[in-house]
């Protein structure tokens, strides 16, 4: 019998190492032998801590939300007399969240131990790699990963056999195949989740990769915010070098490949290739103009191949299934599946990988529950600080490179981050800009002026102080940064202004001339009152951290609106619904 506990950055979380231990120490109390280990993250961030208990004939119970206090009695009735805790297991419901997925890039993540490459090659891992650099040809591979259609993941949706060719056409002493990890969008945590729980399939992806266009060294960019997928990338490191797959002489042919990790400062715009590349240099991270492209001078001014980590981790899948299997996934010419951090208003939040070209709202209701609290489906943030808000009346717009950009948004990285009633989406597009702004490297005055300029604009309309004409001059500044920026990330930074003017402009509208929120959410243009629902329990009054609620036991409460910093605590402690917010 073993004993699996899920261990990705969000299990340990919320607790998935105490568990852990409690598991040690009940096995040891109640005299039960089982094996305990550890993998990844499987999606279902939700119901973190997770535990899966493996028979001996292989049959899987999942528990879910196991905390310490619940471990005594899964080893004493399963463990120990062989009974499944019903109560503690996974529903058919949430079961579900899992079973609507089609997953190639988190096939092994929550499944394998990420730190034992024997569990890796145990499920076909490094065939793809030996395959290829045994006995096929350069051409031979990018012609798979042409006929597969794969594009960047990161974004962009560049096909990636063109890079790789491009790559392979350049002159160069030395090449380099670099990952980018330096994953940066608020709400966005997929490739973290892959470095965390499946490693060896992002190295295995980069040897292929390099073979096809001729590298000699790969270098992966992580940020140095994720020490727990760079420490389990080292240990995958270390385990593909002692078996031969890194350094010289891989599988046994006399070729050179190796990888290394470079952890990155935490700066968002190092997202973008020649900005990464200049970090890789030692120089900050600012980008360049473009051409010459790092597929002619890139690193040290090398011909370079950057993608991104969910990129790489579907080439082993590609390669042992053919170019043909993944082009029939998706929706052509946006083949495959894409993984999606499902965040924010959700019932079911956590990692998704769904063919493209599903609809939004299979995403958000069929796969992920739904909204909070049974509350009104709003808008969805796609592409991160850099793509734009979808409202919930497009929600069935398929989940494509194509059809998303269509709406103003992005697909981006993978963040989707779902927003409710209660958002206020002039809030939204100033905390994304706030954002951008802050991120901005400065090089380029659009970009740099620019952007601070549109969030004073956005500060004083959610303040109250919105003028006649401001939305005008916000569409005035978004087209000209979107023109005039040298980069990606000023390109893209007016995107959420832009859209959410497009679809929300009511919003501004209210906040400016009637100087409300419409979603009420604002706090220069609220305020709160008690009504005569009140039961004068007191619990408004205890709850209230500047004292600026009185009243008597069992009376009417009052609010002193020159005390009150509007934080809401009152409303939500209030068991009558007596405190509305206007």
């Amino acid at each position: 019998m073993k004993v699996v506990i899920g261990q990705g950055s969000c299990g340990i979380a919320t607790g998935a190492l105490k568990t852990e231990a409690e598991f040690k120490t009940q096995l040891e109390k109640q005299n039960v032998k089982a094996d305990i280990d550890l993998t990844g993250c499987v999606g279902t961030c939700y119901l973190e801590p997770i535990v899966d208990v493996y028979e001996d004939n292989g049959d899987m119970t999942r528990y879910v939300k196991v905390q310490p206090e619940k471990v005594e009695k899964i080893v004493e009735e399963h463990l120990k007399g062989g009974k499944p805790v019903t109560e503690y297991a996974i529903t058919d419901e949430d079961k579900q969240f899992l079973d609507k997925q089609e997953r190639v890039v988190l096939r092994h993540c929550g499944v394998i131990n990420p730190e034992h490459i024997e569990e890796y090659l145990a499920v076909g891992g490094y065939e793809s790699a030996k395959k290829v650099v045994t006995s096929m040809t350069q051409d031979e591979v990018i012609a798979i990963i042409k006929t597969s259609n794969l594009r960047g993941r990161g974004g962009a949706g560049f096909p990636t056999w063109f890079k790789w060719n491009a790559a392979k056409g350049n002159p160069g002493k030395e090449k380099y195949m670099v990952c980018n990890a330096d994953e940066g969008d608020p709400g966005a945590f997929m490739d973290r989740s892959v470095l965390e729980g499946d490693p060896h399939s992002v190295l295995e992806g980069m040897i292929i990769g390099g073979f096809a266009m001729g590298a000699t060294e790969g270098i992966i960019y992580c940020r140095a915010e994720y020490p727990l997928a760079i420490k389990r990338l080292e240990i995958a490191m270390d385990q593909a070098r002692e078996k031969g797959y890194l350094g010289d002489n891989i599988f046994g042919t006399g070729k050179h490949f190796d990888i290394r990790i470079k952890a990155g400062a935490g700066a968002f715009v190092c997202g973008e290739e020649t900005a990464l590349i200049a970090s890789l240099e030692g120089e900050r991270g600012m980008p360049r103009l473009k051409p010459p492209f790092p597929a002619a001078k890139g690193y040290w001014q090398l011909p370079t191949n950057i993608n991104n980590v969910e990129t790489y981790a579907n080439v082993a899948w590609i390669i042992e299934n053919g170019g043909e299997a993944f082009a029939k996934i998706g929706k052509a010419p946006s083949t495959g599946t894409k993984v999606f951090a499902l965040a924010g208003k959700i019932k079911k939040g956590g990692l998704v990988e769904v063919p493209m070209g599903l609809k939004l709202k299979d995403v958000i209701y069929g796969i992920g529950g739904g909204i909070k609290n049974d509350r009104q489906f709003k808008a969805v943030q796609m592409g991160g600080p850099s793509g734009g808000c979808i409202p919930a009346a497009l929600d069935d717009t398929p989940v494509t490179y194509e059809d998303i950009v269509k709406t103003g948004a992005i697909v981006g990285s993978g963040g989707m981050i779902v927003m409710d009633e209660d958002t206020c989406m002039v809030d939204m597009a100033r905390y994304f800009l706030d954002f951008t702004k802050k991120e901005s490297c400065g090089k380029c005055n659009y970009c740099r002026i620019g952007t601070k300029r549109m969030l004073e604009i956005l500060e004083r309309i959610t303040q109250g102080k919105g003028e006649d004409g401001d939305i005008e001059k916000l569409e005035e500044l978004a087209n000209k940064i979107k023109d005039g920026a040298m980069c990606g990330l000023g390109q893209t930074a007016p995107n959420p202004v832009l859209s959410t003017i497009r679809y929300f402009r009511n919003e501004y509208e209210d906040h400016i001339y009637n100087h409300t929120c419409t979603a009420k959410s604002c706090k220069a243009l609220i305020h709160y009152e008690i009504t005569d629902k009140c039961k004068g329990c007191t619990l408004c009054a205890k709850n209230c951290p500047v004292n600026a609620i009185t009243g008597e036991v069992k009376g009417l409460h009052v609010i002193d609106q020159d005390k009150c910093i509007k934080c809401g605590k009152c409303e939500e402690h209030c068991k009558f619904d007596a405190i509305i917010r206007k």
